[in-house]
């Protein structure tokens, strides 16, 4: 699934109430300030977003996010008991890597459809070029079409920002992925 079918004010109800709790929620595509804004009691619990995307997890470090810094020691001390080492981030649509990694995808997608180079080109140049363990076109694969083209839309909707607007190259195979 590309990601939750739960709305953010869903989100927000179930869990904003649970007093002291660390909920860690895997959203990339949307912001914890989002939660804020459909829920406008103040929350009982410390809510941290993580990179939960294909091939992030399984990481030495997670990128996190926090809704403020009230939050930090409580998500740090839950994350410490659970062995894992993390970096905090802002609290942004597409948080760090994935922003960065499906932005490279989406240009490799317009390097594609302008006939410049082949899929295979593509993922030994990047790979080659800057040492990433995956070419555009395999992170895609590992990704979900369904994810990349999410997130660049909501990046889009979030930022109006013209780099991350879709390809259509890559809309019509996110598209063929749904039937």
């Amino acid at each position: 699934m590309p990601y939750s079918h739960y709305s953010p004010w869903e989100i927000a109800n179930l869990y904003a109430p649970l007093e002291g709790k660390v909920v860690l929620l895997g959203v990339v595509h949307q912001q914890l300030a989002k939660l804020k804004y459909f829920y406008k009691e103040p929350f009982s619990c410390h809510f941290a977003a993580f990179n939960s995307l294909p091939t992030f997890i399984n990481r030495p470090l997670w990128e996190v996010s926090v809704l403020s810094d009230a939050d930090l020691p409580p998500v740090d001390a839950a994350l410490s008991q659970l062995g894992i080492g993390y970096r905090r981030v802002d609290d942004r649509v597409g948080m760090v890597m994935p922003r960065i990694i499906c932005m490279i995808i989406n240009e490799a997608f317009y390097t594609l459809q302008e006939g410049t180079a082949t899929v295979d080109d593509i993922n030994l140049s990047m790979k080659l070029g800057t040492g990433y363990p995956y070419g555009p076109f395999e992170w895609l694969e590992k990704l979900g079409v369904g994810y990349v083209y999410n997130i660049l839309n909501e990046l889009y909707l979030d930022t109006r920002d013209e780099r991350y607007k879709i390809c259509p190259l890559l809309k019509t195979q996110y598209m063929l992925a749904q039937l």
